[in-house]
C-alpha cells in the first residue's frame, strides 16, 4: 500500500474522507476524483505533504473518469445518491468506473453498493444499486464489493438530523417506525475498505454484507437518539397512508423512493461476510456516538444525559 496512488470517486464526502485518511495513514497516496472540488478540501489537511491531489470527474462521463483513473494502481467508487437519476449515478456511473478501471488495468477495484441491492427491489435505489454491481462484476470480476446498512458517525445524515427533529419537536414523528436497521460505523467501513483495496489476492471478486453489531428498529433507534440527547418526548408512529401524502409534498422529508426503501428490512443476510471477514471488529452506536451527540442536549456537555 505504502505509496500506492488510489484514486476515490466520492473521496471528499462523509464517507470518503474517512477513506482518505485511513489510506493515508498506511502511506498511500490518494487522488480525490469529486465533480465538485471545494466539498474536498478538508482532506489535503488529513495526510502529510503531497499526500493528496484532487481532480474534477463526474462518474456519469467516461472521459473525465478515464482521465481520473489515469496512472492509478487502486480505485475505489463511493458515489452514491439518495435522490435524482439513480440509474445514471449507481448503475451507468459505477460501469463507467469500472470500465475505465479494467481498461487501466489497476490492480483493485472497491466499489460500494447497499444492503437492499436487488434486481427486485420496490425501489429504484435498490435495483440501480444491483445494476450497479452486476455491471461492475461484468467488467472487472476481481473488484470486491461492500453493502453498507447505514452508516453513522460525527458527520453523518442519519444520527444527527433525527436529533435535530427530536430536540426541537414537540413528540417524535416515525416513519417506517418496524424497519429494522444494522447502523455501521463510519470508521468501521473505512477500514473495511482500506483492508479490501490493500489485499486484493484476499477480499477480491467477493461481496461483503457491512453491518454493525446491533438490529434496531428505526423506532427503537429514535428511542435511543432521545435518551442520547435526554430528550423525554413521545414517539408517534406515523401511518404509512399518511406518509405516502407527505411524499407529495415539494422538499418534504421523504420520497416516494425512500419511503418504498423503507418497506423492508435494512439489515445483513444470514450467514453473509461481513466486518469481521474484512478484518474489522464492528462498533456499537453507545461506543462512540455521545462524543457528537452530546451538542443536542439542552445544555451541551454539562447536561446529564437522562435529564428531561
Amino acid at each position: 500500500m505504502k505509496d500506492s496512488l488510489v484514486t476515490i470517486f466520492g473521496g471528499g464526502g462523509f464517507l470518503g474522507r474517512q477513506v482518505a485518511q485511513a489510506l493515508m495513514a498506511r502511506g498511500a497516496r490518494v487522488r480525490i476524483a469529486q465533480r465538485d472540488l471545494a466539498v474536498a478540501v478538508k482532506v489535503k489537511s488529513l495526510g502529510n505533504l503531497g499526500q493528496s491531489q484532487f481532480v474534477g470527474a463526474d462518474i456519469r462521463k467516461p472521459a473525465t473518469v478515464a482521465r481520473a483513473i489515469a496512472g492509478s494502481d487502486i480505485v475505489i467508487n463511493l458515489v452514491g445518491i439518495l435522490s435524482g437519476d439513480f440509474d445514471a449515478v449507481q448503475h451507468e456511473g459505477a460501469a463507467n468506473v469500472a470500465q475505465a478501471a479494467a481498461a487501466a488495468g489497476v490492480k483493485a477495484l472497491v466499489h460500494i453498493s447497499a444492503i437492499g441491492a436487488d434486481a427486485n427491489s420496490p425501489s429504484a435505489y435498490g435495483r440501480s444499486k444491483a445494476a450497479g454491481e452486476a455491471a461492475v462484476k461484468a467488467a472487472f470480476p476481481t473488484a470486491t464489493i461492500l453493502r453498507p446498512s447505514i452508516i453513522f458517525g460525527a458527520e453523518d445524515q442519519f444520527l444527527n438530523r433525527f436529533a435535530q427533529i427530536i430536540g426541537s419537536a414537540p413528540v417524535i414523528p416515525v416513519i417506517g417506525a418496524a424497519t429494522k436497521f444494522q447502523p455501521v460505523y463510519v470508521a468501521d467501513v473505512a477500514q473495511a475498505i482500506a483492508n479490501a483495496a490493500e489485499q486484493p489476492g484476499v477480499f477480491g471478486g467477493k461481496t461483503y454484507e457491512v453491518a454493525g453489531p446491533q438490529v434496531l428498529s428505526m423506532k427503537e433507534i429514535n428511542a435511543w437518539i432521545a435518551k442520547a440527547i435526554g430528550r423525554d418526548k413521545p414517539l408517534v408512529e406515523v401511518p404509512n397512508g399518511f406518509a405516502t401524502l407527505l411524499t407529495l409534498l415539494p422538499g418534504g422529508p421523504i420520497t416516494r423512493d425512500q419511503l418504498a426503501m423503507l418497506g423492508r428490512d435494512n439489515v445483513a443476510t444470514a450467514g453473509s461476510e461481513g466486518l469481521e471477514a474484512l478484518g474489522v471488529a464492528p462498533t456499537p452506536m453507545g461506543a462512540v456516538a455521545d462524543k457528537w451527540m452530546v451538542r443536542y442536549r439542552r445544555h451541551g456537555r454539562f447536561a446529564g444525559r437522562a435529564s428531561a
